[in-house]
């Protein structure tokens, strides 16, 4: 059966993104600070803002790129960036944002599979840059270094050479429905990474269906850590929150002490977060040197965030804790908790163990994988779990160059299959169980990783933890946990089997253990368990 979101739908401007966010901006906001670099204290208001993103856009059109081309950003957080990125669509040409974590190898693919003719970087990144730009051939001056020295030092442009240019943005011309603003990378449902086509129509659409549920305010301070490059950063912080004339101070990279440093600097109100970070503010004792006051709200995503994990961090900071869901190719928020957690709508706040409600302006199903029938929506208690599937104007237009990938993710009705297992409950909200490919089958059982990973997170001795598939000596797939001890401790496997043994049902028990000092995560939070696979391979 299938469910739409319990709140009204919302209006869908026929715009671009730079339109919805800057054209009908209030005097007022103009010199409110839109940007605040938390490494050196750079403001940067409205006005500054879209002044640059405009002169920008204008160095970019004077340089041949506009309608149809493919430029590549490869940064860290920054107003750099924000202005990069906004000028390359104002442009009117398409972004690919570019993981900053990546070898020039990697770049180099994306690049030549996006059809890129220019890549804008910054000098820390600038070896591997240069290498992936040789490879790929774009030449020297059009390899933008933001932060570089200028042109006739390096060779290559930087920011203040596109600014004092002094060309006027381009008069450009598209269909927000069908024009490409961005293309990032995503292994999707299966796979290698894959381009996801995302128009203006799918980013200015995401904006509209979060604004009334999220509540972000003029008067908000947000912290910028999650990565630009990535979808949930770029539309909930780079987009959304400008839109809400909200203040964002930006750092880089995570590093804890910096980032607590921050929230207690800037005054931070809501920050947006993954489950790694939930598991620092919950577990760190440097968590409890640092005024965090000013915090209202935070907001988990990228990765399930355990309950009992979320309401830890509810529980010392004394705030508000909220998760949502989505992917990239769902632009990316499909799911997500109201502020108030749902409270004026339904009498009742979410749990932390669901992912709230579907946003505005879609439909959703959940189908079982086996038999391809939907799932009955449940009277009482959750339904029967399946694959969840969605449809929106949110919805990727594809996978570029890939139309087998594509008629695998989005059926002829328009239905994204996400890949994940979900249940419903009566009013709605979605409980993700875990990605449909990651379920280890254990003798005919299934046994979510995501289940056993949060409760490994609840042992006072285990400061992180993944479980992934592995054969035993009979060939039988059995749950494997990697452990990272919490410091001082001496916890051995023995204890972390018997541990979760007394806790699940028989066929769940963890039945091999390894301590390891980190768990590979993705930028965006995910646990990388392909690594931890090759390395008991």
């Amino acid at each position: 059966m299938m469910f739409t979101s319990p709140f009204p739908d919302v209006e869908i401007p026929e715009v671009s993104v730079f339109d919805m966010l800057f054209t009908d901006i209030d005097q007022t906001d103009l010199d409110r600070i839109a940007l605040i670099d938390a490494a050196d204290g750079t403001r940067t208001t409205y006005r500054e803002l879209i002044g640059r993103v405009n002169a920008t856009a204008g160095a970019l059109a004077a340089r041949g790129v506009g309608v149809g081309d493919v430029v590549g950003l490869l940064a860290p957080n920054s107003s750099l960036f924000a202005v990069a990125f906004h000028g390359i669509l104002r442009a009117g040409a398409t972004a690919t944002t570019v993981n900053a974590l990546f070898t020039a190898q990697d770049i180099a693919k994306q690049l030549t599979d996006a059809r890129a003719t220019m890549l804008i970087t910054v000098s820390a990144l600038l070896p591997q840059a240069e290498e992936a730009a040789r490879s790929v051939g774009i030449t020297p001056g059009r390899l933008i270094v933001l932060d570089g020295e200028g042109e006739n030092a390096t060779g290559h442009p930087n920011a203040d050479d596109l600014l004092a240019q002094g060309t006027p943005a381009p008069q450009v011309s598209f269909d927000p429905a069908t024009h490409l603003a961005v293309l990032p990378y995503s292994s999707g449902t299966t796979g290698n990474p894959k381009g996801v086509m995302l128009t203006h129509r799918n980013l200015v659409a995401n904006m509209a269906q979060i604004r009334p549920l999220l509540g972000m305010r003029s008067d908000d301070n947000m912290l910028a850590v999650l990565p630009f490059f990535h979808i949930y950063g770029m539309t909930v912080l780079l987009n959304a929150a400008l839109q809400a004339r909200a203040t964002l101070v930006v750092m880089p990279r995570f590093e804890l002490a910096a980032f607590l440093d921050t929230i207690q600097e800037h005054r931070i109100t809501y920050n947006f977060i993954a489950p790694p970070v939930a598991v620092a503010l919950a577990k760190h004792p440097l968590v409890d040197e640092y005024d965090l006051s000013s915090l209202h709200t935070i907001l988990s995503g990228a990765a399930p965030l355990d309950a009992e994990l979320g309401n830890a961090v509810a529980e010392r900071l004394g705030v508000r804790v909220l998760q949502g869901y989505g992917m990239s190719e769902l632009s990316p928020v499909s799911h997500v908790m109201p502020l108030d957690g749902g409270q004026a709508h339904f009498g009742e706040v979410a749990p932390l163990s669901s992912c709230g409600w579907p946003v505005p302006n879609t439909l959703n199903k959940i189908v079982d994988p086996v038999t391809g029938q939907d799932v009955a929506y449940p009277t009482a208690g959750l339904s029967e779990p399946g694959e969840l599937w969605v449809k929106g104007p949110n919805v990727m237009t594809g996978y570029l160059g890939n139309a087998e990938a594509t008629a695998g993710t989005i059926d002829s009705d328009g239905f994204l299959h996400t890949g994940d297992l979900a249940q419903v409950d009566r009013i709605g909200r979605v409980f993700i169980v875990d990605r449909l490919k990651e379920l280890i089958k254990y003798k005919g059982y299934q046994v979510p990783p995501a289940e056993l990973e949060a409760l490994l997170l609840t042992h006072p001795d285990i400061s992180d933890s993944a479980v992934v598939g592995v054969a035993d000596d009979d060939g039988e797939e059995i749950p494997k946990a990697f452990v990272v001890r919490r410091a001082g401790t001496d916890l051995t496997a023995d204890e972390v089997i018997e541990f979760v043994a007394g806790r699940v049902a028989p066929y769940k028990k963890v039945r091999r253990v390894e301590f390891i000092d980190v768990i590979p995560k993705s930028a965006s939070g995910k646990i990388l368990r392909k690594d931890l696979r090759t390395s008991t391979a």
